[in-house]
Parts: C-alpha cells; sequence; structure tokens
C-alpha cells in the first residue's frame, strides 16, 4: 500500500489491561510528535471511538507513565462490529476526529474487531497485547514477562509456607487456554507439577506422584495449573456461565477443585491460592517496558508507510 500523508492518528486500547500498554501508548506519542503528528488519545477502547470520547495526547500526558501498569487511556470489553449502527457511527466519529490512522492495541478481540474495520476501510495498525502470549505471528507480547515473573515470586514465597505445614499447594494462574504462564513460572519457581490447558490432567498420575514423592521423605509438593486446564477435553470448569460480549466466559476454579480431589486422594492437607488479576497489574519489567517502546514506535512506521491491517510483532 502507499504511504499517505499523516497528521493525526488516533490510539486506543481494549481488551483486559496488563503492564506495557503504557508503554506502547508513550512510544506512540512521541514518536508521532517527532514526525510532526498529533495524537488523539481514545478512552475505554471501541466504547470511546463510539461515544466519540477523547483526548489529546501530548508529551505531558505521557511524561512519567513508563512505569506504570495498566492504561492511562482506560480499557473497556466493547464489541461494536455486533450492530451495523455502531459501525456506521465507528465510521462517522473516525471522519469527524479527523483521524488519519488508528493505532489499536489489544488482543484477540480487539484485533478482531480491527480487521473487521480494515476490510471496511478503516486505515488502522495494530499492536498485540496479552498477558497469556498466545496470539499467533509474534513470539511474545508484553505483559507476559511481567505475569511471569509475579506468579513465580508467589511460588517462592508458597515454597516456605508448604514446607513448614508440609502442606500440597496449588497455585492456579491465568493464561485463559494456553499454559505459558504456568509452565514459565512453574518451571522458573521449582514446582512439582505443571498442569496445562494443551493437555487434560492425568490426575491419577498427579495423585500417585505426590505419594512417591512422601514415600521418599518429601513432605509437601507445589502444583501450579492455569485457569483453563481441564480434567477431559471439553470440560473446563467455569467461575460463571455469563459471557462478554465477545462470548467467552470467565475461566476459574480449576485450583479448588484440584486441591478437594488430591486433599481427598491423598490425605496430604491441601491449600489453594489463585493469583488472579495481580498478575495483570503493577509496574511491567523491563522487558516489557522495551518490548512495549519497539511496539510504539514500529506502529508509527507502519502508520506512516500506510501499511494498513498490518500488526507489529
Amino acid at each position: 500500500m502507499a504511504a499517505s500523508v499523516i497528521r493525526k492518528i488516533g490510539v486506543l486500547t481494549g481488551g483486559g489491561d496488563c503492564p506495557g500498554l503504557n508503554p506502547v501508548i508513550r512510544a506512540v506519542v512521541r514518536k508521532a510528535l517527532q514526525e510532526g503528528i498529533e495524537v488523539t488519545g481514545i478512552r475505554n477502547g471501541w466504547k470511546g471511538l463510539l461515544e466519540k470520547d477523547t483526548l489529546l495526547l501530548d508529551l505531558n500526558s505521557v511524561s512519567g507513565i513508563l512505569p506504570k501498569g495498566g492504561t492511562i487511556l482506560g480499557t473497556s470489553r466493547t464489541n461494536p462490529t455486533q450492530d451495523p449502527k455502531q459501525l456506521a457511527r465507528l465510521k462517522d466519529h473516525f471522519a469527524q476526529l479527523g483521524l488519519d490512522a488508528l493505532i489499536v492495541i489489544g488482543g484477540e478481540d480487539t484485533l478482531g474487531v480491527a480487521t473487521r474495520l480494515v476490510k471496511e476501510g478503516f486505515p488502522i495498525v495494530g499492536v498485540p497485547k496479552t498477558i497469556d502470549n498466545d496470539l499467533s505471528e509474534t513470539d511474545y507480547t508484553f505483559g507476559f514477562d511481567t505475569a511471569v515473573n509475579i506468579a513465580t515470586e508467589s511460588i517462592d514465597r508458597l515454597h516456605t509456607t508448604a514446607e513448614s505445614h508440609h502442606r500440597i499447594m496449588v497455585v492456579e494462574v491465568m493464561g485463559r487456554h494456553a499454559g505459558w504462564i504456568a509452565v514459565h513460572a512453574g518451571i522458573a519457581g521449582g514446582a512439582d507439577f505443571i498442569l496445562v490447558p494443551e493437555l487434560p490432567i492425568n490426575i491419577d498420575e498427579v495423585c500417585a506422584a505426590i505419594r512417591k514423592r512422601h514415600d521418599r521423605g518429601k513432605t509437601f509438593s507445589i502444583i501450579v495449573v492455569a485457569e483453563g486446564a481441564e480434567f477431559a477435553k471439553g470440560q473446563t470448569v467455569l467461575r460463571d456461565k455469563k459471557l462478554d460480549s465477545f462470548g467467552h466466559v470467565r475461566l476459574g476454579g480449576i485450583g479448588d477443585a484440584l486441591g478437594e480431589i488430591i486433599e481427598q486422594r491423598t490425605q496430604f492437607e491441601t491449600r489453594v491460592t489463585v493469583l488472579g488479576h495481580v498478575q495483570r497489574g503493577g509496574s511491567p519489567t523491563a522487558f516489557d517496558r522495551v518490548l512495549g517502546t519497539r511496539f510504539g514506535v514500529k506502529a508509527v512506521e507502519l502508520a506512516l508507510a500506510g501499511q494498513w491491517g498490518k500488526m507489529v510483532s
């Protein structure tokens, strides 16, 4: 695609928050201003574009946000593709705001909406975002390294209390239907067992291995389980059955279910820790700050080159 004249770009963050979003926003603003481009921040993802809820982003706006978690723009799980009227409103507001390009920072759902809009003629560049590290076409997404570090530190802390009380500790981590966080944090934290969504849980094997550890003198065990892990294919444990606007359920509860079975079968005292949203909060690691910065700069470069419908990686 031929490069076009870019005078004003918009930037939005959609879906779940994660450490590293603010470094991307900061890099987009700083690179764009270097190129003489004005930047409009769109609040709360696609919801902000539907409501024309924006703010001007300048150097003062992004000063000091590099180490800050979350997103200064706010976020939501709004899906405007469900209603043709909302798609029409997006087009109108895009034109009314005078945008020449839009940088969309999000995961599979937010970028899925972006893909649909590119087909409708929107000039959009994508930036991949998820702590789960489960997006195709990129080896790493920012937020993942921070989540792994948080989970690893938690496992380290659980080791000492597990050893003191001679308990089995089950740690439930995030990741949706991917085991990346569980595997990396489990290996780094020295977990005894790591259970991931990619393979059904063999509970007989887990309980037998725990007994074997105790037989050789070990009085505690650490088990890391990803929230999307299943006892049998298609039997995902859910917090509730409500769906979000993209049709996703809330995962969670596998840790409690696993802990109950293990205690019943082995007769060893078992405790469950669900790390939950603590993994996606707080300050990003150095790796995620650098990755987010690189992604932000490249996104502006793609926009300047007119590379619509492309994603940095």
